[in-house]
């Protein structure tokens, strides 16, 4: 008998810097690559910093694939895969979900579909196993009630999609900029039309020819040993088919001539302008360039385009630009956002002239470091993570598909550092030149082969063992001035990661006017008494860091990162824009445009408008979570904001003894308290106000509000009311009981209004985490022709979880694998860590919380987690804010006989018909 035998075609050692004069900022991610008989190319990467393991396959089929008639098909057959397969009938994500899998998912583009998870390491068995199982035993499992029922999902996720501002702009790009017969002239969830079409037959035989072994690429990342790992995928993979030849295009890039332009009306607070060219295939050098010219032009306030629109001109609220990268051809699309009731004929007008300013002389020398420092920071910090989009696998996986070569990625690392201005220049010049499509978006009238395999029979391998997992020693110091430090050690990469934390947020507002804190915030780095907005941004630039700023409902934070080697001159720009910021004027006159014209936005999204809402009608007038829950404040509040406001603010809440600096990185306690000690050590404590949150009581009885949105192809259902704070004895039984509910994908929610109805793209439940009184919110987008029918199901779920359908034993012991197994690749990254860290500070959680989670998880009792859904759940006095047509759902609800239906405006005031 022949075995399936392995040919060894590359082989590297540890993580370091690639070797050679030239190149000794290259940065190297060892693997071993071998490939089956049947053809399938295996990447290794060994990594033992987490008990984890990235699972990632590539399958070489996107929708450029597709045939006539049959758009969309790539993605929804990408859905069927998570169905279950012949020896494993049942939900992918329940599986996993048992075994505490995280960053997992499948998504498709135009030249590819990858599914991806990241398991324990005594799990590695049972995800080969199943990515095996569906790779090579999937058409029996598929029916035709599965097919509908992912038919009706994928629909709702393009309509939820195209429900949004701007949704429908890529769609029509791809339909406008490519002949007919090019693969990329359409969407990638394609048409409702089509969708409709695909039939069972449609489905084998896409499987049959695009899902054998040999069109698919297994990567393979973490604790785990490349032996041990070819043993297992020749078990388990050895026996599938290789599949028949596939047909792969070359590069077609159709660049274009002249200009064609388009316009379209669309439900939209602001006009905003496309422009878009046909550029080189991903591969090409040009692609790299093109990255550059990219982020020269719109990344950062030093940026041409922003600076020039937004900053400068202040006729604008955004710009963007980027290369789209495409196997066979890419796309460079640019936009630019007008101010709320601008000239949109002023913004192209401007940006046609630093369009065409840098298109004659090319970067500067200085712009080009600026942004080759921050790409390649950004490349650093990515190699964190075995998994997900951006981790090694990711990274691995997709140089192998589009270039044949795990490593590529060096090929394109080289081009990053020695890019020239010459080199940028030229390709904007070649590609960026002739050729625009023009797309404006003007606001709508009314609205502004072994021969023996794996014995299958035997089911999905059980794992039985699960590693240990400890949260990273937590480390403790105070300044003399009140300032606390609390740092985890760590050293994969050479980073460092921040967050400066004071108890304020938008909660804080209330003892002034809305949106305060929101904006003292974003001002903050606009500008010290020492250094100007646009000086900030580019020293952060040019030192490959990362200094933002933010508000949340209880908190307001200074985030920092920085490359190790940079930390000091980082650490001194993060501590003047804390301790001296100017609050200038000028700034402070366009950042109010933009706070304005957000809350317009945050109008025309349903679930930004309903959160605007539901804070006031669950705790409260004159509550300081009455507020809205973006903090953007209102119209009229942001309006009265002066300089003084953000003054008072900074004065009365930004004080040493009102902070706490958090730290996860390459450094000691001993080497992070004498850098904190050199910058802030001379700042002097203050008073900090009282912000009297009181307990408020449940509604008397359940509301109902209704929001016109006229045409709106989904309703928006939010319902929900107060919970327990995070700090409360129970609080663990609550989580555990959310999950049985709505907290996860396999939660009663979803599987009822997603899985079993097809109404919903994805629906669920969760608790915003607060200091006091938490909200609860259960929220479902649906199809508008289901509204009624959708509230219908949601309030029986709400109402059976604490009658006739209490969490079952299964349910509880799925949500506590869900919270308890997920460890073990949830502090991959600093910014996870740093996350955790921020939840023990914030909640004043223990320092052994999470040491001691799993555990107290699991000794709950599904008593315990029954009794958290009688004692918290309350369908009968719930705040109900529905989203939509209200000529075609407003009589539907009516019947529910919910109670009676208080029809309001985007303000929450009532409308009087």
């Amino acid at each position: 008998m022949k075995r399936a035998g392995l040919c060894i075609l590359a082989a590297c050692a540890l993580l370091a810097v690639a070797a050679g004069a030239s190149d000794d900022k290259i940065v190297d991610i060892p693997y071993e690559k071998f490939v089956l008989d049947n053809g399938l190319r295996v990447i290794v990467h060994e990594d033992d910093k987490a008990p984890i393991v990235a699972v990632n396959v590539w399958y070489h089929v996107g929708s450029k694939n597709e045939k006539a008639g049959k758009t969309g098909f790539a993605h929804l057959f990408e859905h069927l895969m998570f169905n279950g397969s012949e020896n494993h009938n049942e939900d992918w994500f329940k599986a996993m979900g048992e075994v505490g899998a995280t960053r997992l998912n499948g998504t498709t583009n135009n030249d590819r579909t990858n599914y991806f998870q990241n398991v324990p390491k005594t799990a590695l068995d049972m995800a080969l196993w199943m990515e095996s199982d569906r790779m090579g035993h999937l058409l029996g499992a598929i029916d035709q009630e599965k097919l509908d029922e992912q038919r009706g999902v994928v629909q709702n996720e393009k309509r939820q999609g195209e429900n949004q501002p701007y949704g429908r702009a890529f769609t029509v790009i791809s339909e406008n900029t490519y002949p007919a017969t090019h693969p990329y002239a359409h969407s990638v969830i394609g048409s409702l039309e089509d969708l409709d079409a695909a039939s069972l037959d449609d489905v084998r035989e896409w499987f049959k020819t695009y899902y054998g072994a040999a069109n698919a690429v297994l990567a393979i990342a973490g604790d785990v040993k490349v032996d041990e790992v070819k043993t297992k995928v020749e078990k388990y993979f050895g026996d599938i088919p290789s599949g028949p030849p596939v047909t792969h295009f070359e590069a077609w890039e159709a660049p274009r001539t002249g200009t064609q332009r388009m316009r379209m009306l669309d439900r939209v607070p602001q006009a905003r302008i496309y422009k878009v060219w046909n550029v080189s295939a991903r591969n090409h050098e040009d692609s790299d360039f093109l990255n550059l010219a990219g982020d020269i032009l719109t990344t950062g306030k030093n940026s041409r385009l922003y600076k020039r629109l937004v900053y400068e001109d202040q006729i604008a609220t955004d710009v963007a630009g980027f290369i789209f990268e495409r196997e066979i051809g890419s796309m460079f699309v640019a936009w630019a956002t007008a101010q709320p009731g601008g000239d949109l004929e002023k913004v192209e007008k401007a940006f046609d002239e630093e369009w065409a300013k840098f298109l004659a002389d090319g970067p500067t020398a200085d712009e080009l470091d600026r942004i080759r420092t921050q790409q390649r920071a950004g490349f650093i910090r990515g190699l964190q993570s075995v998994g997900g989009f951006g981790g090694v696998s990711d990274i691995l996986a997709q140089n192998e598909v589009y270039a044949g070569d795990p490593g590529f990625h060096k090929v394109k690392q080289k081009r990053l550092l020695t890019a020239s201005v010459e080199d940028v220049h030229g390709a904007a010049k070649r590609w960026l030149s002739d050729g625009q499509f023009v797309l404006e978006i003007l606001p709508f009238p009314d609205h502004q082969v072994a021969e023996k395999g794996v014995d299958r029979s035997t089911g999905v391998p059980e794992v039985t063992e699960f590693p240990a997992v400890d949260f990273p020693e937590i480390q403790r110091a105070e300044l003399k001035n009140g300032m606390k430090i609390v740092l985890v050690e760590r050293n994969s990469v050479p980073l460092v990661e921040m967050r400066m934390m004071f108890d304020a947020g938008y909660s804080a507002d209330i003892n002034g006017v809305t949106g305060t804190a929101n904006l003292a915030m974003t001002m903050l780095d606009e500008g010290t008494t020492s250094r100007t907005s646009l000086e900030i941004n580019d020293a952060m630039q040019r030192l490959g860091a990362r200094l933002g700023t933010n508000s949340g409902l209880d908190t307001s934070t200074v985030l920092f990162s920085s490359l190790r080697e940079n930390l000091d001159e980082g650490l001194e720009v993060m501590a003047d824009v804390v301790l001296n910021p100017s609050f200038p004027q000028n700034e402070l006159d366009r950042l109010k445009k933009q706070q304005l014209a957000g809350i317009q936005r945050e109008k025309t999204q349903p679930f930004t408008l309903a959160l605007r809402i539901m804070p006031k009608l669950m705790y409260g007038e004159g509550h300081p979570y009455g507020l809205p829950f973006t903090g953007s404040g209102t119209e009229e509040s942001v309006a009265s904001i002066t300089r003084d406001h953000l003054v008072d603010f900074h004065k009365a809440w930004m004080a040493p003894n009102n902070a706490t600096l958090m730290a996860v990185g390459d450094i000691t306690m001993d080497e992070l308290k004498t850098r904190i000690e050199k910058y802030f050590g001379d700042w002097k404590p203050a008073k900090i106000p009282a912000k009297k949150v009181k307990d408020v009581s449940h509604q008397a009885k359940t509301r109902v509000y209704l929001i016109d949105r006229p045409d709106s192809i989904q309703s928006f259902i939010l319902a929900g009311h107060i919970m327990p704070p995070k700090s409360s004895p129970d609080a663990l039984a609550i989580e555990t009981m959310n999950r049985v509910l709505g907290g996860g994908f396999n939660a009663r929610i979803n599987m009822n209004l997603r899985e079993d109805k097809g109404w919903s793209y994805g629906a669920q439940s969760f608790i915003i985490d607060t200091a006091a009184q938490r909200p609860y919110i259960a929220n479902a987008p649906v199809q508008t022709d289901k509204t009624k029918e959708s509230v219908a199901e949601l309030m029986k779920e709400l109402t059976g979880i604490i009658g006739d359908r209490p969490p079952s034993d299964a349910e509880v012991a799925q949500a506590m694998s869900e919270q308890t197994k997920t460890l073990a690749g949830r502090w991959e990254t600093y910014g996870a860590v740093l996350g955790s860290l921020v939840e023990v500070e914030r909640f004043g959680l223990s320092d052994d919380y999470w040491d001691t989670y799993a555990d107290n998880v699991r000794a709950l009792s599904n008593e315990q987690v029954t009794q958290a859904a009688k004692d918290h759940i309350q369908p009968d006095k719930l705040v109900m804010v529905v989203v939509g047509d209200r000529a075609k759902i407003e009589a539907g609800l009516a019947e529910l006989e919910l109670g009676e239906i208080q029809v309001i405006d985007a303000n929450g005031e009532p409308v009087n018909d």
